[in-house]
């Protein structure tokens, strides 16, 4: 009686109840007025106890929902009649389990965003750390060949600072959907053209020869997000290859997909490091002094918004196997 809806349709009931047993009294006798009445009673008394259960079982979601918002634990609300009650229940569950989830997620996010922090201001440090040591002996120096050599060596700081700077941008970007990715048909020789362009020289002074076999004229992607993501694939090729090396690039067509594979012949990955070399940041054995860990990882953000995939095979002391797939049909 707690429920002033409850109370309103006590005191309805009751002089529906009383009209009743009156009306009948007087038209019919008692017999009939007592007949009226006790079934009127009977059918007010089963309105009571199905309204008594659907309120308890309000209260119940009810609680169900403050410990939910409290933080605890959602358990799987038990199955009960079909009904509006029965479906709402089973909304309310979804609705906690998929809060759940997310509260899952952007916890998982703060920890990774949490180490990205850690890991940029790690290598922003290190640059920096060594810039204002470099600063400092510029401040005293007189000798203009040491002059020269420490400027130079500020400017290579400063280049591989902007280089970190603007891969990180890039990746953030992309992460956030603020970068829409163009996908055309385009020719695919081009594409590995402009992908080698920048590493000509060095393939040249390292002696490290090319071979391009293209089965494929065209495949459809962002041209220039697309050259970005290879550059970085044969930039980390050409790292890890000694003079006299070979790089091969390979592109073919499916009915599924185009796909790129570009293959070194260099000291190869160990196979512990091999499944995480995506990972943002990671640095394996054979990473370099200067190796930030994200190239790779940028390019594996670029191919996934486009639909596609990369993956890697490789042997220690043999060689690394990278292969790009870019499929046509999304399923």
């Amino acid at each position: 009686m707690k429920n002033r809806e409850v109370r309103t349709a006590v005191l309805f009931s009751a002089v529906i109840l009383l009209s009743a047993f009156l009306l009948g009294t007087i038209l019919f006798g008692i017999p009939a007025g007592i007949l009226l009445l006790v079934t009127g009673a009977v059918i007010f008394i089963l309105f009571i106890f199905h309204t008594k259960k659907r309120y308890r079982y309000i209260t119940d979601l009810n609680d169900y929902l403050v410990r939910v918002l409290a933080g605890a634990e959602a358990p799987e609300i038990e199955t009960m009649e079909e009904g509006e009650l029965s479906i709402l229940r089973t909304n309310l569950y979804k609705a906690a389990t998929m809060l759940k989830t997310q509260n899952e997620q952007l916890r998982e996010d703060q920890t990774k965003l949490a180490a990205a922090l850690a890991d940029i201001s790690h290598q922003l440090k290190t640059p920096l750390t060594s810039m204002m040591v470099m600063n400092d002996l510029l401040l005293d120096e007189t000798d203009e060949a040491r002059r020269e050599e420490l400027l130079r060596t500020q400017s290579a700081q400063l280049d591989r600072m902007n280089w970190l700077i603007q891969t990180l941008l890039k990746i953030s970007k992309l992460d956030a959907g603020t970068i829409v990715l163009k996908q055309r048909e385009v020719p695919v020789s081009g594409l590995i053209e402009e992908a080698l362009k920048p590493f000509l020289v060095v393939m040249d002074v390292k002696n490290i020869a090319c071979q391009k076999e293209v089965s494929a004229e065209t495949m459809t992607c962002d041209f220039n997000w697309t050259v970005e993501a290879l550059q970085n694939i044969i930039k980390n090729c050409i790292e890890h290859m000694d003079e006299g090396g070979t790089l091969a690039i390979r592109a073919g067509d499916t009915t599924l997909y185009s796909q790129i594979t570009i293959k070194d012949n260099g000291c190869g990955i160990p196979a512990e490091d091999l499944p995480h070399i995506f990972e943002r940041f990671y640095k394996g054995k054979n990473a370099g002094k200067d190796s930030v860990g994200i190239g790779l990882a940028l390019a594996k953000r670029i191919l996934e918004g486009e639909h596609g995939e990369i993956t890697a095979e490789s042997t220690a002391g043999v060689g690394t196997t990278f292969i790009i797939r870019i499929y046509k049909t999304i399923i």
